[in-house]
């Protein structure tokens, strides 16, 4: 019971930003909160976070840990809610927001499977390229793609991410194969890139000499909208760095070809953003172990 206690107090005191937050909301003094927090590290031998008394900021370990505390806690109010009053259905209302590109193609077409599942849930689904305000905006739930930013919400990993070079086939057989990032950046290939407008603004990512590089190859084409250069890519026109969720299924099916793969940046993730874990409605957790069960699913990523 006290694991469990460190447990919900770690991940309340990130989810609110403080410690007095944390404390306030639960109704007990700091310094409860700050003895629960000290015996956890003090349990597992590592910093969690640095307190300061103007900011709070989580370690390393701490961001590693808090993936998990968010699974576990998630899990434990969704068995409970499972059981009580004899077994409840999930009922009630999501509202859901996603990037433009991947909510399209991965997000919206799981909506009406899900809601077959669970006839009394209602969905309203956003899709928009803008970071939106979870909790000053109402969300229950975003579905976010790369690195998140430091932030006192919550996220669950549903699926690894990775980012490619790619080409069509009559592009590297006109144009050769480059056998090295650096090649793209000589100007002996067309690159396909995200204009400066969009918000792709570190470039291409490749490990390069042990450490992963940002590079902005140069090319006569560039878009603000990913889902042309997509289409560019597949008539031709160049080498383009897309997301695997985005080329998987063209690669499967020989429409696309990776380049550069001995260079490939580590992968990033897919998440599901919450603003926070206590008393996670039934609904919104459903929702999320749809999209893991989904994403999981042998040979979803490749189906097209």
């Amino acid at each position: 019971m006290d694991r469990l206690k460190q447990l919900e107090t770690f991940a309340a005191v990130v989810s609110r930003g403080s410690l007095s937050a944390a404390a306030q909301a639960e109704g007990v003094a700091p310094a409860v909160i700050g003895r629960r927090i000290d015996a956890l590290e003090e349990r597992l031998g590592v910093k969690l976070m640095v307190r300061t008394t103007r900011r709070l900021s989580l370690t390393h370990e701490g961001s590693a840990f808090l993936e998990d505390c968010t699974r576990i806690l998630a899990d434990i109010a969704s068995a409970e809610a499972s059981v009580s009053a004899g077994g409840v259905k999930a009922s009630g209302h999501v509202r859901i927001t996603a990037p433009g590109g991947f909510g399209r193609r991965h997000v919206a077409p799981l909506v009406p499977g899900f809601l077959a599942q669970h006839p009394e849930v209602s969905i309203s689904l956003n899709l928009s390229d803008r970071v939106i305000d979870l909790v000053n905006e109402g969300y229950d739930c975003a579905v976010r793609v790369g690195d998140l930013p430091d932030s006192s919400l919550i996220s669950v990993r549903l699926a690894d991410n990775r980012r490619l070079c790619v080409a069509a086939p009559a592009y590297l057989a006109r144009a050769g194969v480059p056998q090295h990032p650096l090649e793209l950046m000589r100007g002996g290939h067309e690159c396909l890139t995200l204009s400066s407008e969009a918000s792709q603004s570190r470039g291409w990512a490749f490990m390069i000499d042990g450490t992963v590089q940002h590079l902005r190859p140069p090319g006569r084409l560039d878009c603000t909208d990913g889902q042309v250069l997509h289409a560019w890519c597949l008539a031709g026109l160049g080498l383009a760095w897309r997301s695997t969720w985005e080329v998987e299924a063209d690669l499967a099916a020989g429409r696309l070809a990776s380049v550069l793969d001995a260079h490939a940046a580590p992968p990033n993730g897919i998440y599901a953003v919450l603003p926070h874990v206590r008393h996670l409605p039934l609904r919104v957790r459903l929702w999320i172990d749809f999209l893991k069960h989904s994403y999981a699913t042998p040979g979803y990523w490749t189906a097209g």
